[in-house]
């Protein structure tokens, strides 16, 4: 790494926004961007408009994300010539999964950058700012880039682009002291990887892998994202130390596959040794984990995730259907009985545990049978939170190439997904009246005069619906964990009054 990467740049710094879209995950992959960037020299602000390059981390995961993200760089685009800004660049992965496709289709960015130019973002952005050309990504199939043989893949990352794992280019920053860096960073894989705080909730996204191998036929993300790769151990305890030490109180544990983390490293029990050492972190108070895979949750790690101290009973489960014909198309596992058994074994743990999942509805081949089978599932299921998304060929994909005669109208698919979302708002609705009367603890995170409002441990960030409190609310401020008592329920929210401090 440069040396001007960890002791900043002399001359006067850049002015740098990056705009973050999509999943926890792009969230942890800025918060690197913004730590590389000020270690680099460059002053990170809030806003486009204040910035003489705006860098959008973009999501490539379904056709709304996609066009989200073309519009936030359209927009930023616009912003171009009537003020400071003079460029914007694509990152993420759109940029990752696209690259020139991207960058011949919208002639408004000025860069398209894959994973790979991460570890010289300041020099990219440079060259860009300087007026220079700074050719587009070109595309390759990442799940080729490490062994094929998981065990072999920690060795194996050598001169591989891992956002959040530290790269071969950073090896040379191993020798700094964290002193040296500037004031806000943190050494993210060891003194490896470089992240700063992009806001300041009590709440942050912690990467615990990366990549997936499962070869699900509607996914495009191991193409783009690659093969599964685990962090070390050391390097997400060193991580959440820092978070703790930032006035992080929840960290969410996220990944394409949590189920698997460790099977690279030797010991799929990993997280489960993983998770008591997390819990011991002075100032962590919730651990939560995401992405949970129901074929791979054995009964050990259900009983981690439920009994852990400080480990929030949540479990983020990724069904996306249960009529088992249908499931075997997606080249996936289970059917609607053995997903209600998961979860009872789960409650039997843990019954005030929280449960949600996202389902695809109108898959090819989706019959009527196949969707009423779904809504049976849905409606013994008593999740707490439930997406739904109707399908869409991804490129790349094996469901993409599946007969046309197999494929459902669209007409069709879009009445299945609206009554089905439907119903998911009438039963996350049900789900949230059962829990009146019932004790929760709750982070606050939002305090504005006389109003506050938090999350119950079985509410995961952003997603799940809030908590309001109510009660002798003086002196509470963000980043409180509070007890209190269920007494109302508004849709998929709850109003809760205070009962206690800590």
């Amino acid at each position: 790494m440069p040396e001007s990467t960890l002791h900043g740049n002399l001359s006067a710094p850049h002015k740098v926004a990056l705009i973050t879209l999509g999943c926890a995950r792009n969230d942890v992959d800025s918060e690197e961007l913004a730590g590389r960037l000020a270690a680099d020299g460059f002053e990170l602000v809030d806003e486009a408009e204040d910035a003489e390059i705006a860098v959008v981390n973009t999501c490539g995961f379904v056709d709304a994300a996609k066009k989200d993200s073309i519009d936030t760089l359209l927009a930023a685009s616009d912003l171009k010539g009537r003020g400071r800004t003079k460029a914007v660049v694509a990152v993420g992965c759109l940029a990752e999964r696209y690259g020139k496709q991207l960058a011949d289709e919208l002639p408004e960015a000025d860069a398209v950058l894959g994973f790979d130019s991460y570890q010289d973002i300041g020099d990219r952005l440079r060259t860009i700012l300087g007026g220079g050309h700074v050719e587009p990504h070109t595309p390759s199939d990442r799940r080729l880039l490490l062994p094929l043989t998981p065990v072999e893949r920690q060795a194996g990352t050598t001169g591989t682009a891992v956002p959040g794992h530290g790269t071969a280019g950073d090896a040379t920053s191993a020798e700094a002291e964290i002193s040296d860096l500037p004031t806000g960073l943190a050494p993210a894989s060891g003194p490896r990887t470089l992240r700063r705080r992009l806001g300041d909730g009590p709440s942050a996204p912690l990467k615990l892998a990366s990549g997936c191998d499962r070869r699900c036929s509607f996914c495009a993300i191991p193409s783009f994202r690659g093969a599964f790769l685990s962090r070390r151990p050391s390097d997400v305890l060193h991580e959440a130390r820092w978070l703790a030490e930032q006035g992080v109180r929840e960290a969410v544990l996220v990944s394409e596959n949590s189920t698997s983390y460790g099977k690279d490293l030797g010991d799929l029990r990993l997280l489960e040794t993983l998770l008591p050492e997390l819990a011991a972190i002075d100032g962590l108070d919730w651990i939560r984990v995401s992405y949970l895979q129901p074929a791979e949750l054995r009964p050990s790690l259900i009983g981690a995730l439920a009994t852990t101290p400080k480990v929030v009973p949540y479990f983020d489960l990724s069904f996306q259907h249960s009529a088992p014909g249908v499931l075997r198309r997606m080249r996936r596992f289970g059917d609607t009985d053995r997903f209600l058994e998961l979860l009872a074994s789960i409650r039997e743990l843990a019954p005030t545990a929280g449960a949600r999942s996202n389902f695809i509805v109108g898959f090819p081949g989706e019959t009527d049978e196949d969707y009423a089978e779904l809504e049976r599932f849905l409606t013994e299921a008593r999740l707490d939170a439930i997406g739904v998304f109707g399908y869409s060929d991804e490129d790349g994909t094996e469901a993409a190439g599946f007969p046309d005669e197999d494929k459902l109208d669209q007409d069709l698919i879009d009445e299945r997904a609206a009554a089905l979302a439907d119903l998911a708002d009438d039963l996350v609705a049900q789900r949230a009246a059962e829990r009146i009367g019932e004790r929760v603890r709750v982070l606050v995170e939002e305090v504005s005069g006389s109003y506050v409002e938090g999350r119950a441990a079985h509410q995961g960030p952003e997603v799940d619906g809030s908590v309001r409190l109510t009660g002798d609310l003086a002196s509470i401020k963000v980043g409180d964990l509070v007890d209190a008592l269920v007494t109302d329920s508004e849709g998929v929210d709850l109003v809760a009054e205070l009962t206690e401090r800590n």
